[in-house]
Parts: structure tokens; sequence; C-alpha cells
């Protein structure tokens, strides 16, 4: 089985390279060797949208600005690895709801 591909594509004229860089190196740092790559993919006209494959798992407009490293963690991993425990990410998700 082919491992997955995540291809982010940010906007060159709002300089969100930097943002696109360190998304890329905390879904490396977290899923490592499960993926396959990770692109960044230069565009213009404000686009950021996040792709694992073909499906379109973030984009800055619809889903309202960034996502925060948790978040985006949690859609890749639900998406690659329903099952996996993302450790403190999913802890602190657990005792949100036990507050409520």
């Amino acid at each position: 089985m082919d491992k997955p591909r995540i291809s982010i594509t940010y906007c060159t004229q709002c300089n969100w390279l930097l943002r696109s860089g360190w998304m890329a190196q905390e879904l490396l740092q977290t899923f490592g060797t499960d993926l396959g790559e990770v692109a960044l993919i230069p565009g213009t006209g404000g686009i950021f949208e996040i792709r694992l494959g073909d499906q379109l798992i973030w984009e800055r407009s619809k889903d309202g600005g960034f996502p925060g490293p948790k978040e985006l963690k949690q859609r890749v991993r639900d998406v690659i690895d329903p099952e996996r425990d993302l450790g403190h990410v999913d802890r602190a998700k657990k005792s949100e709801g036990l507050d409520t």
C-alpha cells in the first residue's frame, strides 16, 4: 500500500511559506515514516489548502483561517489511521469532553 501524500498550497504574495513549513514539520514530526511525502506548493491569490492525496482537509477561506497543529494532526489522523492515539493532543480532547 502506498503511503499518503500531503500537499500544502500556500500564497507567496501573503508570505505564508514559514507557516506552511511549520505545519509540514509538525506533520512529519508526528507521523514520520507513515507519510510518503509532505509537499509545499507555492500559489497566489490568498490560497492556503492542505490536501491528503486528492482529499481537501483544510481550506483557509472555507474553514476560517489556519488550523492549529492539534486540529491539523487530528484531521490527518482521522483519514490515515483513525485508531491512532495522538498522545497529549487526544488526552486534552478527552478531558474537555469530561468537563461537559
